[in-house]
């Protein structure tokens, strides 16, 4: 069965000495994005987070610098003022971002990103900042003397973040960065589901050097929310045929099985014993609200191995379109 127990709710973030729980919300989707549903209101983005800092199931927020140009941090920022201030056992992390106008991805730009979320948040020290989407420079000015990591590691040795973690797509460019040594956490996204397993390599890699592991996405940006799967976007481009074919095949064992596929795309990510947390897009209290029932959908080990049948066409996977 899949079923988080106590010891599993709260795990350890690698080697930062912070605890996560095993969901996380993500603030990526507060402003539209390909959902026809238009911006969601302050007020309830700041209904969400005071349900999240009373939650017992989602004591992770999940934000970024460039997330609605900033809005994400301001709203949450108001939202911890207006708290009182950030509950003592949540975790916020945020994201590091280069200039989205310029495309400027220097060192200097790295410390005014951390100044711009220090003063949405209302945080003096940020305690968990990853380097975010680095495929938007070369390895070599990433890694440069002046360069975007060096700033962010020099802030942590300032105690302006509090721990450092790396996020992006690719898999390959992700397994060098870990490879450093220089980074505490990681984020994959869309690159381990049901469907996709482009992951799992670094997966395994990133847990043996004792990284703590975010898997985002395990929706596939939506498209594994419901069956009949149609043809739609997975991640940020169309679904490759063949990948809907996979995920309706699955969705079929499901529904014999009266589980929603839902359920199936979270609990894949949450039961692999090498995450920590998977980062489920939230909108609105109502979006909580759902991700607490699938949390208590049981899914027996038959359904499981059934699901592991399924052939996937790893040319449908996100490295390889």
């Amino acid at each position: 069965m899949s079923k988080l127990t106590p010891p599993q709710h709260r795990r350890a973030l690698g080697d930062t000495g912070l605890f996560a729980t095993a969901l996380s919300c993500g603030s990526g989707n507060w402003t539209a994005f390909r959902t026809g549903e238009g911006d969601k209101t302050v007020g309830e983005s700041i209904e969400l987070i005071h349900a999240l800092f009373e939650s017992d199931s989602v004591r992770f927020l999940d934000t970024s610098n460039n997330y609605g140009l900033g809005e994400s941090e301001r709203r949450i920022g108001l939202a911890i003022r207006e708290y009182g201030g950030l509950p003592q056992d949540f975790v916020l992390q945020t994201k590091a971002d280069r200039d989205m106008t310029t495309g400027d991805f220097s060192g200097e730009r790295m410390r005014r990103s951390l100044d711009e979320s220090r003063e949405r948040l209302g945080l003096d020290t940020l305690p968990l900042v990853y380097l975010h989407d680095p495929e938007n420079t070369s390895w070599d000015e990433s890694m440069a003397d002046d360069g975007p990591v060096a700033a962010l590691v020099e802030a942590r040795d300032a105690g302006v973040i509090g721990h450092l973690g790396i996020s992006g797509g690719p898999e390959a460019m992700l397994r060098r960065y870990v490879e450093t040594g220089l980074f505490e956490a990681l984020i994959t996204h869309n690159r381990f589901t049901l469907v996709d397993r482009t992951a799992d390599a670094l997966l395994s890699l990133a847990s043996d050097h004792g990284i703590g592991v975010l898997n985002a996405s395990p929706y596939g940006g939506g498209l594994l929310t419901r069956w009949p799967v149609e043809p739609g976007w997975y991640a940020y481009d169309q679904a490759a045929p063949a990948l809907v074919t996979a995920a309706n095949q699955i969705g079929e064992i499901c529904a014999a099985a009266g589980i929603p596929i839902a359920a199936a795309a979270l609990w894949w990510s949450l039961r692999d014993p090498r995450i920590t947390s998977t980062i489920i897009g939230m909108r609105t209290i109502a979006d909580l609200r759902a991700t607490d029932e699938l949390l208590g959908v049981e899914i027996p080990a038959e359904v499981w191995a059934a699901i592991e049948t399924v052939r996937l066409d790893a040319s449908t996977w996100q490295d390889a379109r």
